[in-house]
């Protein structure tokens, strides 16, 4: 099965004048029953933070909080200790098990554009832990550079309590490029720029495909184009 997700079906949210999401999946005050996980992967927001404002300290529990940085700076502090700035490039997982707090500032003079993914751990009651890496991902060209995995199969790569992989796509125009899956998992591409063709589904910018039961995703470039790739287990973890 393959279902394509435009832009425009994204939620969105405002937040005063310093934060601009879109949610692909049910956050906050937006809730469809139809749309609350796809496997392990919970929630997937696409966020914009203006300059000198943020999250403020706030709490989380039973969470694999993974957290890209795409443009700007994120300042991160939480109860572990750590106090530090992502950059452009920088992929960051938290694991919030028994209990973590932490904040998200901009406290540059430009906005930073972030994703954020969710996964529901593969156990529950997990210690606290932290770990970010510069992976250089934005300036690779016409390949799949992991960026997180729970597999243990990957190298440089950040480690997430969960059988869940992310990659990075950056193609140029006309690049073809095979993933080889399996039935018992589900991939979900999003488009960050550009014009992709992915199993002979056209997507543009910010349009998303949720594909299921089936062994290989095809990848054609229309235009230069850049994307995210998540890869996960079919079951769907409810606790």
């Amino acid at each position: 099965m393959i279902t394509q997700i435009t832009a425009s079906e994204r939620h969105e949210a405002r937040t005063g004048d310093w934060l601009r999401s879109n949610y692909l999946f049910s956050f906050a005050d937006y809730y469809d029953p139809a749309n609350v996980q796809f496997g392990p992967l919970r929630v997937f927001n696409d966020d914009v933070v203006s300059p000198d404002s943020g999250f403020p300290t706030h709490p989380h529990t039973e969470m694999e909080i993974v957290t890209i940085v795409l443009d700007g700076e994120l300042t991160h502090t939480d109860s572990l200790g750590n106090d530090l700035v992502l950059h452009a490039g920088e992929v960051q997982r938290m694991t919030s098990g028994t209990g973590i707090t932490h904040s998200e500032a901009n406290r540059s003079e430009a906005d930073v554009h972030l994703l954020q993914l969710w996964f529901l751990p593969n156990k529950r009651g997990l210690t606290p832990s932290y770990e970010h890496m510069k992976i250089d991902f934005l300036g690779t060209k016409d390949e799949l550079v992991p960026l997180v995995t729970g597999q243990k199969v990957m190298e440089d790569v950040v480690f997430i309590n969960s059988n869940s992989s992310i990659f990075y796509g950056n193609f140029s125009q006309g690049k073809d490029l095979d993933f080889q899956t399996f039935k018992l998992r589900k991939c979900l591409v999003y488009v960050l720029d550009g014009n992709l063709i992915v199993n002979g589904v056209e997507l543009e910018m910010n349009d998303q495909l949720r594909i299921e039961d089936q062994e290989m995703i095809s990848f054609h470039a229309g235009s230069k184009a850049s994307f995210i790739l998540v890869d996960v287990p079919a079951v769907e973890a409810n606790y």
